[in-house]
Order: C-alpha cells, then structure tokens, then sequence
C-alpha cells in the first residue's frame, strides 16, 4: 500500500522507535525528510544519521536515536501539524512556540526548511511541518 504522507510516515517511524528504547531507524530517503534529519541533529534531538544510497529503491535515512545516561528519552512528542488534507500555513509572527521555546517547530519556508526561531529571526513564515519537544 503506498504511503500517502511520507513525512507523516517518518514521524510515526521515530516516535515508534523512540517509545520502544531502538538504537537506530530506518526511513526511506528525500530531499524534505534529510532537511529534518538535520534540523534533528542540530537541535540535539538525534545522535546522527547517515545517508545508505542504493539501499532501497530511492536509498535510506538510518536516524541514530538519543537517549539520556539512565535511558530516558530526548524526544517527548513529535506531531505532524501539516497535512496533505489540511496544510497549515503561518506567517513569521504567528509561527508557533513550542512549549515556551523549549521545544521546535519545523517550518517549510520560501528559504529552505528551517526551524521557528530561524524563520522568526529571517522575518519569513511558511508551512509549519512538525513539532519537536
């Protein structure tokens, strides 16, 4: 059955595999979710990925996950707050916060994918992906 919201796959792939303690997932590879592999690296979220080319049809993302020194984990939640059925659009003053700042949304902007304070700071809003905390 063919997946109809890849990025809502991945989310569901790294929430599933964070609440069962994996050291790793896999995620079929493109260009959207390797800008939030990234932004999940950079925010700590993750301990890194690595991009496995010729490993499926289109290649692979293999997400490390992050856990803290007794286990206890870094991601809380992730929810995908654009859908392909109801897109969720925000300008730069209405881009949401996540818990205070504590947490990041994951914003798809004219500039590239970006978090909520990178788009906050350029003054540019765009289509709020996710949310991390």
């Amino acid at each position: 059955m063919p997946v109809t919201d890849p990025i809502a796959d991945m989310i569901t792939r790294v929430r599933n595999a964070n609440s069962v303690g994996k050291d790793h997932v896999d995620v079929p590879a493109s260009r959207v979710k390797l800008a939030i592999t990234k932004i999940l690296k950079e925010e700590g979220y993750i301990k890194g990925f690595k991009n496995m080319r010729g490993v499926g049809p289109q290649g692979t993302l293999r997400l490390f996950m992050k856990y803290g020194p007794n286990g206890e984990k870094v991601i809380t939640d992730l929810q995908r707050m654009s859908k392909p059925g109801l897109r969720r659009y925000a300008g730069n003053r209405e881009l949401p916060r996540v818990l205070d700042g504590l947490g990041v949304a994951i914003v798809s902007t004219s500039k590239g994918i970006m978090t909520d304070r990178q788009a906050r700071r350029r003054k540019i809003g765009g289509e709020v992906m996710c949310a991390v905390w």
